[in-house]
């Protein structure tokens, strides 16, 4: 099931980046680049340290310029993100190719990659709640609250793990069939973004 290999290697991202904790420290991605695994690696790694520029930015007390450093930063990490999703998403058109949907088939709301992309997501959330939930220098309060926030988003990684397997399960049997729009992003684009490209200069 892919939801088991996603979550094992987005656990083992997090355990990796958490290790020195530096959002610029480089990447070792173990998995060969020919397979999933790579792209999952990836995907998770991009968000752990946008995880952490997000938390940076949110410093009330940040210096102005610091802070639209970090905003461009965190721009080119949601790019980052958004084309490894498209690559994941090529995998899986790749890889059912060759099933025909059957007469009745229906499309999903989302494809399989961007749903991966919430599971990642979905990771670093459990982690960072579950450091709250142990945490000496706060009040019980604070500590069940966050216990009890643990155990939905633990709930969620079990039904949307689910929700991705039986996806890919329909894709293979026919009874849905992939279609990715790329994103197709506009501000960063400077043939796309009027204040880049000059609009309304004088």
């Amino acid at each position: 099931m892919i939801s088991n290999i996603a979550n094992q290697v987005f656990q083992q991202v997090v355990e990796d980046y958490h290790l020195h904790d530096e959002i610029y420290h480089p990447i070792n991605n173990p998995y060969s680049k020919d397979t999933v695994e790579h792209l999952l690696y990836l995907k998770c790694w991009i968000d752990a340290m946008q995880w952490h520029m997000e938390d940076v930015i949110r410093n009330p007390e940040i210096d102005p310029v610091e802070a639209l450093k970090w905003k461009r930063a965190i721009d080119k990490s949601n790019q980052d993100r958004t084309d490894t999703v498209e690559y994941i998403d090529s995998y899986f058109l790749d890889k059912y190719k060759n099933i025909a949907p059957q007469e009745e088939a229906k499309i999903n709301t989302e494809s399989p990659a961007w749903a991966l992309d919430r599971l990642s997501i979905l990771t670093l959330k459990i982690y960072h709640m579950k450091e709250e939930t142990e945490r000496k220098d706060t009040s019980q309060r604070h500590i069940d609250s966050c216990k009890e926030k643990l155990a939905v988003l633990l709930e969620q990684q079990r039904d949307l793990s689910t929700s991705i397997d039986q996806l890919l399960l329909d894709i293979e049997n026919g009874s849905k069939y992939m279609k990715v729009y790329k994103q197709m992003k506009m501000y960063n684009d400077p043939n796309l973004n009027p204040v880049l490209y000059g609009k309304g200069k004088k």
